[in-house]
């Protein structure tokens, strides 16, 4: 059986994934930062528990140790957990009410989470990965990642785009980290993914997608095949520009 560990998975698009997954008949680990938290999730998904905040190197490294005695590998990684960052005035997260609001800490805070996080993990649980006979890896990044779509000149009245700075900088960051782990490391199949603006409590529930429309391109490349594609920025429409 496939074993999989999600990150952030005891709600939203990691709790949608992992449901789906369970159903494909995955071993799922859901880790989350709070341990009664993941306990409840894991119960109702048929699941498995593991305690992992990806700010913290411990908890990590204790949760590889975990998937090591119980499973002696991983097949596949999705790093789900995230974060906005900065919430403004209004209330609205991610969203700086004005541009002297971003601060270097508020950069830190996010990326601190988004790509640091990300990073540390993969690298702790690279080790299992590497006794897997199909290893696969899910970056869940955003659009507003994307520098190309990034409105300029008489683009900016675009509704549809947010200015997020630090989060969509993290993402971005995220974007680079998963292109450039793809040529070091050719026998995985390791791409990041754009679920698209998805109702969660992550935006207050503003998104225009359903948490099953949004784990979609999550569930497809967390189930590609050992010839499928690696390094790429995908979303349920295609490939997403950089």
């Amino acid at each position: 059986m496939t074993v999989t560990l999600i990150t952030g998975a005891n709600k939203s698009l990691g709790f949608q994934t992992a449901r789906e997954l369970v159903a494909q008949g995955h071993i799922v680990y859901v880790g989350a930062r709070d341990p009664e938290k993941g306990r409840r999730a894991a119960d109702e998904l048929g699941a498995k528990a593991v305690q992992l905040d990806v700010t913290d190197a411990d908890s990590i490294r204790a949760a590889a140790e975990q998937l090591q005695r119980e499973q002696g590998r991983l097949d596949v990684l999705v790093n789900n957990a995230g974060i906005p960052g900065h919430v403004n005035s209004a209330g609205v997260p991610g969203h700086p009410s004005t541009a002297t609001e971003l601060t270097a800490e508020t950069l830190r805070e996010v990326f601190e989470t988004n790509v640091f996080g990300a990073a540390q993990v993969l690298h702790e649980f690279l080790p299992l990965l590497t006794k897997s006979d199909h290893p696969v890896v899910v970056n869940v990044s955003s659009g507003l990642g994307s520098i190309a779509a990034v409105p300029r000149g008489e683009e900016r009245a675009i509704p549809s785009w947010i200015p997020v700075p630090g989060y969509a900088a993290s993402k971005a960051a995220l974007n680079m980290l998963t292109a450039q782990f793809a040529y070091l490391l050719p026998d995985l199949r390791i791409n990041t993914v754009d679920p698209g603006y998805t109702a969660t409590d992550f935006n207050g529930h503003r998104g225009t997608q359903t948490v099953e429309e949004g784990a979609a391109i999550i569930v497809q490349a967390a189930t590609v095949g050992k010839d499928g594609p690696t390094g790429q920025f995908l979303s349920v429409h295609g490939p997403v520009a950089w």
